[in-house]
């Protein structure tokens, strides 16, 4: 190697160490990724536990198959001796108990108070709003005019019965 005279010559020993030097903070650095840092591990609380939705249980019965009409058939003899049958058929109001019920066992809310709007005809009966249960939790129908399906027919409020601890609902029906 050729260094000019003029450059300062740096010393053997130098030359000799800086490899040494250079070996000794590689190993230091690689020594020091061989061990685990202190791992200080923070979290949060645990959520609470998730609040038990009040259990309902649906209960369907079938429709009962009611007649819609009546037919009445008379036999008569006049005095001349002639037979006279008389066939009238009429239609019967049904009279369907609820379908389905509901078993929940968290009671029902407090009844709301609601206004009456005006009646739209004199044939219009006024259908109280209820609660009722919807998926898992309570849900408030509103009150509404309601034509009734035929003449005399009588509307069965909705109930809530309390029944084992539990409380049923018994839908409203036209009796």
């Amino acid at each position: 190697m050729n260094i000019p005279a003029s450059a300062p010559r740096p010393k053997s020993g130098a030359i000799q160490q800086a490899p040494a030097g250079l070996a000794l903070c590689l190993v230091a650095l690689l020594a020091g990724c061989a061990s685990e840092p202190v791992s200080h591990v923070v979290s949060a609380p645990p959520p609470p536990p998730p609040m038990a939705a009040p259990t309902a249980t649906v209960v369907t019965y079938p429709a009962p198959a009611a007649p819609t009409t009546q037919t009445t058939q008379t036999t008569q003899t006049t005095p001349s001796g002639t037979v006279v049958t008389t066939t009238q058929t009429q239609p019967v109001a049904p009279q369907s108990p609820p379908v389905s019920t509901i078993i929940v066992t968290q009671a029902p809310p407090a009844m709301q108070t609601e206004a009456v709007q005006a009646q739209p005809t004199s044939s219009h009966v006024w259908i109280a709003g209820y609660w009722t249960w919807r998926t898992t939790q309570y849900q408030w129908i509103s009150g509404h005019w309601s034509l009734p399906p035929y003449n005399g027919a009588k509307w069965m409020t909705p109930r809530w019965e309390t029944e084992n601890g539990a409380y049923r609902f018994y839908e409203g029906y036209w009796n």
